[in-house]
């Protein structure tokens, strides 16, 4: 019992995280919309290159904060599909840090190779594959009559405060207690194997510093919200992205990390490990399919020690995206399992290939 109230806290300070990264992303985003009167998205929207190149460069962030701003702009209809497969691609999650504390060359050597697989995977997806109404946000990122008519009479101001609504106030504490949670480490992964490992080798990779940037960054949020219009603080920021997503993606999170950590709890995936590299490509490739990160850190691990060849580490690197496609399951369940598909086929292809070659 004892073990499963750990487990169940670990799930939802977990959540919790997420949740709160991916509300910042998108309040962040929002600004950057309304205060570039929709040109900035719409230039973005115009550019297939440039959003594959996008997506590929917000997976290869260490960590999921990256992932989590590429599956906000995906659901609002700012990234193509082909730009959501770079970022899954490029994205190691959390395991990237530990890569960079362990095997720096390597690591960096994996990111330079994730990259260009992820623009060029992107890219072909894009040209064979039809733009499709994916599910997720209808609307997408909108400009208003009434921005317009802020813009001229409601100036971005603190005076905003002095008659602030309750969405306001609302927002106002729910991201100021975020910020408070990441600052102090309340809400840190426990990947012990990760933090064990970061700790002996290399602070500046801990995903507290990480966390604690993020909580600087997320100050900027709290002037907006602070400063912004009310037609904005109502209509975009809670009636759009809080009402509309929060609930969503914090039960889709949740309910699949708690699935996720009490099957891993009663299945040891080191038992399955032998000394067959095929299979352990394989063996990396589904363990990739699992939305979580920490299980991949066993490939890490075996490739650091020498017990498996480059092919498996990028085999689990292409196939595995940390938490960073979580969120979509809550936006896109369609749209998750086409790219989860084309993730696992591009990671089996070259796993393979590396190690027919001799990688």
């Amino acid at each position: 019992m004892h073990e499963f109230s750990h487990l169940f806290l670990d799930v939802l300070r977990n959540s919790v995280l997420i949740t709160g990264l991916v509300m910042i992303m998108m309040l962040m985003i929002e600004y950057v919309n309304i205060h570039s009167h929709g040109k900035w998205f719409t230039k973005l929207r115009q550019n297939r290159f440039g959003q594959v190149v996008l997506g590929a460069g917000l997976g290869i962030i260490p960590g999921c904060m990256g992932g989590f701003a590429a599956v906000s702009m995906y659901s609002h209809k700012l990234l193509s599909f082909g730009a959501l497969v770079a970022m899954m691609i490029a994205s190691s999650g959390d395991e990237a840090f530990v890569m960079l504390a362990m095997i720096p060359k390597e690591a960096l050597l994996l990111m330079v190779i994730l990259f260009v697989v992820a623009v060029a995977a992107g890219l072909i997806v894009d040209r064979f594959s039809k733009p499709s109404k994916h599910e997720g946000c209808a609307d997408g990122y909108q400009i208003h009559d009434e921005d317009e008519k802020a813009e001229i009479e409601d100036k971005p101001t603190l005076r905003n405060l002095r008659h602030a609504s309750a969405e306001r106030i609302a927002l106002l504490l729910g991201v100021i207690l975020f910020i408070v949670a990441l600052a102090f480490g309340m809400l840190e992964h426990e990947h012990e194997e990760a933090v064990e490992v970061v700790h002996t080798h290399l602070n500046i990779f801990d995903e507290y510093w990480m966390n604690l940037i993020f909580a600087v960054v997320s100050l900027f949020v709290v002037w907006f919200i602070a400063t912004a219009p009310e037609h904005v603080v109502k209509e975009h920021l809670w009636e759009h992205i809080i009402r509309k997503h929060f609930l969503s993606i914090f039960l889709w999170t949740f309910g699949a990390l708690l699935v996720i950590q009490v099957g891993l709890h009663y299945f040891d995936i080191e038992t399955l490990i032998s000394n067959n590299i095929p299979w352990m490509i394989l063996l990396a490739v589904l363990v990739g399919i699992i939305p979580e990160s920490g299980p991949h850190l066993l490939f890490v691990t075996l490739f650091a020690t020498g017990t498996v060849p480059f092919s498996v580490l990028l085999a689990s690197s292409i196939s595995q995206d940390g938490h960073a496609s979580l969120p979509l399951l809550a936006e896109s369940k369609r749209s998750f399992l086409k790219a989860k598909v084309i993730n696992v086929l591009v990671a089996a292809f070259l796993g393979y290939l590396c190690y027919f070659i001799g990688f």
